[in-house]
C-alpha cells in the first residue's frame, strides 16, 4: 500500500489488506485480512469489530503491511501471527512444529474415547510437536497424565509452554528422543497417539507452499513410502501398552490399508480406520490383547 492508501480507520485497513491478498490470489482472503490485522493491533476479532471506525495509528498499519506481504508470498496465517487453533485451545507456534491441522482433531476424539474408561490412565505421545494432541487430551480428561516426547528440544520448549498456558504441566512429562527412545525402560501405557512424519518423500515437492515451505521437513517426511515413522510407532506400540491399551495413530492419503496390515503384523487387534469429515481414512487404532488365563493355570 501506498501513502494516500493509509486507513483512516480499522474497517478501512481490513479492506485495503483483504484487496491486497485478493490480488495475490490467496484464498478467504476477507478472513486472513481480519486475523492479520488483529494481530498488528494486538486484538481480538470482537476488539477488531468494536474499534472498526477508529482511528488506526500508523504503526499498527506498517505492520499490517508486513503480514500482508508475508502472506502473500504463501507464508501461512499461523506462521505470521505464531499461533493456531486446536480442538478449541490456541496454540503457541515455534520453527520446529507443526501447525496443528482441524482433521488431527479426531485423533484427539479417539484418544478421549478410550481414557474416558480408565479411572486413572497414563498416555503416551509420540513426536508431539507444538503438544497440542497431549495438551488437548489432558485438558479435556482431568483424570489422565501422560508423556510426551520428541526429537527437537526446540519444539519441546513449544510444547512446555503451551502446556503452562493451559495448567496441565503438572500432569504431562517431557523428554527428548526418537519415538519410544526417549521412554523410561518399563513404562506402559493406556494409550499410545502419533501423528508422525507420513508424506512420501518424492510427494513433498508436490504439496502446498503453506506447508511445503513453512513446515519442518522432518515433521513432514516419511520416507519413500511415507511409512518408515509409522512402522517404527507400530512395531514398539506392543511392548509400551498396557493389556488391552490402545495405539491410534494419523495417517495419509491411501495409508489406510498397509497400515492396517502393520497393526496385525505388530500382534493389534481389533483395528479400525476412522475416516475424517471428508471420507478419507485419517486414524487407525488397535489395541493390545489382555493377557488371557490358561484354562487349566491362574
Amino acid at each position: 500500500m501506498t501513502a494516500p492508501d493509509i486507513a483512516p480507520d480499522f474497517g478501512r485497513l481490513v479492506r485495503l489488506i483483504r484487496d491486497r491478498l485478493e490480488r495475490a490470489g490467496v484464498p478467504d482472503a476477507a478472513r486472513d485480512a481480519r486475523l492479520l490485522v488483529a494481530h498488528a493491533a494486538d486484538l481480538g476479532d470482537a476488539g477488531l469489530i468494536v474499534r472498526e471506525r477508529d482511528k488506526v495509528d500508523g504503526g499498527i498499519v506498517r505492520r499490517a503491511e508486513v503480514h500482508a506481504d508475508r502472506r502473500a508470498a504463501g507464508e501461512p496465517v499461523a506462521r505470521i501471527v505464531g499461533e493456531k487453533e486446536f480442538y478449541g485451545l490456541v496454540f503457541e507456534l515455534g520453527t520446529a512444529t507443526l501447525v496443528p491441522r482441524p482433521e488431527t482433531e479426531l485423533l484427539v476424539d479417539v484418544a478421549l474415547e478410550h481414557l474416558a474408561a480408565n479411572r486413572a490412565p497414563r498416555f503416551l505421545d509420540l513426536g508431539t510437536g507444538s503438544g497440542c494432541i497431549a495438551i488437548a487430551v489432558a485438558a479435556h480428561c482431568p483424570a489422565a497424565s501422560g508423556l510426551a516426547t520428541d526429537a527437537s528440544e526446540a519444539a519441546l520448549d513449544t510444547a512446555r509452554s503451551n502446556a503452562a498456558t493451559y495448567g496441565v504441566g503438572d500432569r504431562l512429562g517431557f523428554a527428548r528422543g526418537d519415538w519410544y527412545g526417549a521412554v523410561p525402560e518399563g513404562a506402559r501405557f493406556d494409550l499410545i497417539v502419533a501423528n508422525p512424519p507420513y508424506v512420501e518423500t518424492g510427494a513433498i515437492s508436490g504439496l502446498a507452499p503453506e506447508v511445503r515451505d513453512h513446515d519442518p521437513a522432518a515433521a513432514l517426511d516419511g520416507g519413500a513410502d511415507g511409512l518408515n515413522a509409522l512402522r517404527e510407532v507400530i512395531a514398539g506400540a506392543p511392548g509400551r501398552l498396557a493389556p488391552g491399551g490402545k495405539l491410534a495413530v494419523e495417517i495419509g492419503a491411501g495409508q489406510g490399508e498397509p497400515v492396517r496390515a502393520l497393526f496385525f503384523d505388530a500382534g493389534l487387534e481389533m483395528v479400525t480406520r476412522r475416516q475424517d469429515i471428508a471420507d478419507h481414512d485419517r486414524v487407525i487404532e488397535g489395541v493390545l490383547p489382555a493377557r488371557r488365563r490358561h484354562p487349566e493355570g491362574p
